[in-house]
């Protein structure tokens, strides 16, 4: 088997077998292959496509490319959640309380941030103490014990993919569905859950910007995973906008709180309550979303579900009381509100810019060695829709250096834009949930 053949096939539009994707895989893994010839390849499928077959065998050869994760000790269905990213997304710090507080363990692996979308172990981080360097060992040990771990991804989780992005990023190949789809399923596949739920955002601070972009990857996404032998389910979901109120790490750590307490901002309730509820179906624990919503609630409402959240950040090393006392999370020296220039109603907010300004903080990350500021970020006041006056509160910039916080400022005052008549959207352009595929 030649790369060269494999190549010009599919630059002439042909399928590739499963045997020739597994090649190309393993002996680029292993260096077997240049950086050109992937190159070449990467190029011909951006623009060939893939199969939902030929992009099954190629997550499947990704996933098996380095260690796959066996959760066999743990009991029940291991159910896993992932998000495509997006702006004040703290979605995991409630939700897998929430679902490991009904019955169905949750064994998620989690990444960093890059840029300004926040990742899920930076904001844990937040509780003095808390690690997702843990063994294998004691990450099932957990589960089985308490319903929920979280651990970081390992270099040698799908290797491929971690290779093949790196040059996807830097030859202008990574806007593919196939290449997306693979990439992030691969990862998932190897991590070794029943079940997966997916949360694809779109909007402005999303990756996907187009709905029918971000419908397409979902689909794309369920069908592998469930041609893969996974339950999958994807929630389609609005990044117009921040999700809640709270930008930035500990700031949203707060709100996930708030949430677990039942004070959280109406969208994040509801994205929590969608996406808990097809965990809970997907796990078995319930057949419909009025019962799992149901079950959801009441861990919420008894208390079980904030109790869960302090167990899993003590059993990870971290400090539970700041479960029950937020105010033990790290906080910035200065809080400074950001006000009006104008007036009228809220009709788009530049979501990304939003999260550039938590970046500009030192809430993000620039490149992969930049060290986070967990106290720093944003809490917004008004919110599309909302009718602002001159002089208004549009949000509060919490930071720690005044030089940057002058520049996310008038960063900030830039992504809203204002109208003179109130929003003409229909409710269905508006809504939170914009589908749900399996």
């Amino acid at each position: 088997m030649r790369m060269y053949d494999i190549i010009k096939k599919k630059r002439d539009g042909n399928i590739l077998t499963r045997d020739e994707i597994i090649y190309f895989i393993e002996q680029y893994t292993h260096g077997g292959i240049p950086d050109y010839q992937v190159s070449a390849l990467m190029m011909a499928i951006f623009f060939r496509g893939m199969t939902a077959e030929e992009t099954l065998h190629l997550t499947m050869a990704m996933a098996n490319s380095g260690d796959v994760l066996d959760l066999s000790g743990i009991h029940g269905t291991k159910v896993d959640k992932h998000s495509t990213g997006g702006v004040g997304d703290k979605t995991s710090l409630s939700l897998t309380p929430m679902v490991a507080a009904c019955g169905v363990p949750v064994a998620k692996m989690s990444g960093r941030g890059l840029g300004h979308t926040g990742g899920t172990i930076d904001k844990l981080e937040s509780f003095r103490g808390f690690t997702t360097d843990i063994a294998a060992s004691d990450f099932i040990r957990n589960v089985n014990h308490i319903g929920i771990a979280i651990m970081g991804q390992t270099k040698d989780l799908a290797p491929a993919d971690k290779k093949l992005y790196a040059l996807r990023d830097v030859t202008a190949t990574v806007d593919n569905l196939s290449l997306i789809a693979s990439s992030i399923m691969s990862k998932k596949i190897a991590a070794g859950a029943d079940a997966i739920v997916l949360d694809v955002k779109t909007g402005s601070g999303a990756f996907m910007k187009k709905e029918a972009d971000a419908f397409s990857l979902a689909r794309a996404m369920t069908d592998i995973g469930n041609l893969a032998g996974r339950k999958t389910i994807a929630v389609v979901s609005d990044m117009d906008q921040p999700l809640g109120y709270a930008v930035g790490n500990a700031l949203e750590v707060r709100e996930a709180i708030d949430m677990l307490r039942g004070e959280g901002p109406e969208d994040f309730h509801e994205l929590c309550m969608t996406l808990g509820s097809c965990m809970l179906i997907a796990g078995g624990k319930a057949q419909k979303k009025e019962e799992a919503e149901e079950m959801l609630h009441q861990v919420i409402q008894e208390g079980s579900a904030l109790r869960k959240l302090a167990q899993f950040v003590e059993a990870q090393g971290g400090d539970p009381e700041a479960v029950y006392h937020p105010d033990k999370l790290p906080s910035a020296n200065y809080i400074e509100p950001v006000l009006a220039h104008e007036e009228g109603y809220v009709s788009s907010i530049d979501c990304e810019e939003i999260g550039i300004c938590s970046l500009i903080l030192g809430g993000g990350r620039e490149t992969k060695e930049s060290i986070i500021d967990l106290s720093v970020g944003l809490v917004m006041n008004k919110k599309k829709g909302d009718f602002v006056r001159k002089g208004d509160v549009l949000a509060m910039l919490h930071y720690n250096d005044a030089g940057k916080a002058q520049e996310a400022e008038e960063r900030f005052r830039r992504a809203y834009h204002f109208s003179g008549e109130p929003l003409s959207e229909g409710r269905e352009q508006q809504r939170m949930i914009k589908g749900i595929l399996e």
